[in-house]
């Protein structure tokens, strides 16, 4: 157990973070499982710049790392091109 008060109050504020950052990431996984799973070209268009703007959300705050964001959205978006 941590002695220091600064200390006891870093490791609540981490698992504060911790949490936070775990639901977002998640739910963005969800997001691209949900869009991956789309058959119809016109509804995969449709929610494309949503699903874009989640990932470079996450990105921009250091939840996930702005080379993986790249890459989700490449491959979203070679899916995407796939549809018919």
């Amino acid at each position: 157990m941590a002695n220091h008060k600064s200390s006891i109050k870093r490791i609540r504020q981490t698992n504060a973070r911790r949490l936070h950052n775990r639901y977002y990431a998640k739910t963005m996984r969800t997001a691209v499982r949900k869009f991956r799973s789309l058959t119809d070209k016109a509804e995969a268009e449709a929610k494309l710049p949503a699903v874009y703007a989640m990932i470079d959300k996450l990105a921009k705050r250091g939840i996930i790392h702005k080379n993986k964001a790249g890459n989700l959205k490449s491959k979203i978006t070679k899916y995407s091109a796939t549809l018919s």
